[in-house]
């Protein structure tokens, strides 16, 4: 373990896991090691931005739910392989800190994940090495980087599959999509047309908007939450309703209307394609305004 400096410490959080927690002036962060996990983060005399599941599963085995999980190398359930863990292996492992600094007003911290034996038994065996930076402050900074360390060209998922408190999704809006193309994942794989409107909710949701690299607008009842990206021409929204909700072992059946999904992601016909030695570098930043 690294030095870390005095806005960084590291204790034993939910289900004995170890948890980093971030204290900026600007805000305040919790990022668990087990799959790279930010289970919380709320600027400065805010309420938390993000939602998590207060029944949700810490434990070595099982991912967590919400905050912003962190999938790859593949998104949902693997194709052909029932058993391969939903949203990719990164999210079930330990990751490593190998670097934490502090300014004025930002924190940030950077964990590593290498492929090791059992990745390399898995249904994605290549060598890589990925790097992803938190960082805190008055918004929330989010980098991915992936580098192909194999010796051919590696294709892969990714997504920030972040869950925002809305506090009622019945009277929130997403803006931003309004241009872009989606599958409606409840329907089939059929591309949908582009809506002349802003996204809003009466049922479940599941959508898949392909290809976008806006950045959107979340018209909360409380306040408006911005999710900006680069690296990303995919974006997913999704939230649960009822009847999805309770099939769900770690969410409370009544718990759906607070949270949205909107995840900034490479998925299906945005899969990245590495070259050896090539990077590729995901970014979302997350803002608030009452």
């Amino acid at each position: 373990m690294i030095d870390l400096p005095s806005s960084v410490t590291l204790d034993t959080g939910e289900g004995g896991l170890p948890r980093l927690t971030l204290d900026a002036p600007g805000g305040r962060a919790q990022l668990y090691l087990h799959g790279a996990h930010l289970t919380a983060w709320a600027p400065a005399g805010e309420e938390p931005v993000l939602w998590l599941s207060p029944t949700s599963h810490f434990s070595p085995d099982a991912a967590i739910r919400g905050g912003v999980p962190l999938c790859f190398p593949w998104f949902g359930a693997l194709e052909g392989d029932a058993t391969a863990p939903s949203h990719g292996f990164a999210r079930l492992r330990e990751w490593e800190v190998v670097a934490a600094q502090d300014t004025d007003d930002e924190v940030s911290v950077t964990l590593r994940l290498r492929d090791d034996e059992s990745s390399r038994t898995s249904p994605w065996p290549h060598a890589f090495e990925a790097h992803y930076t938190v960082a805190v402050g008055r918004d929330l900074t989010l980098l991915l980087t992936v580098t192909n360390l194999d010796s051919v060209p590696v294709t892969f998922e990714e997504a920030l599959h972040t869950y925002l408190d809305v506090r009622d999704v019945t009277a929130t809006e997403v803006q931003g999509l309004e241009d872009a193309p989606y599958v409606d994942r409840l329907l089939g794989p059929t591309p949908q047309p582009a809506e002349d409107a802003p996204l809003t909710f009466s049922a479940e949701t599941d959508r898949i908007y392909l290809p976008t690299d806006a950045g959107v607008t979340v018209l909360a009842p409380t306040r408006t939450i911005t999710v900006d990206k680069t690296g990303s021409l995919a974006t997913v929204v999704w939230n649960p309703w009822a009847a999805r909700a309770a099939e769900l072992t770690d969410m409370p059946d009544d718990a759906w209307p607070e949270m949205l999904c909107v995840e900034t992601c490479n998925v299906r016909g945005a899969a990245v394609t590495a070259l050896p030695g090539q990077s590729h570098t995901l970014t979302a930043v997350i803002s608030t305004q009452a």
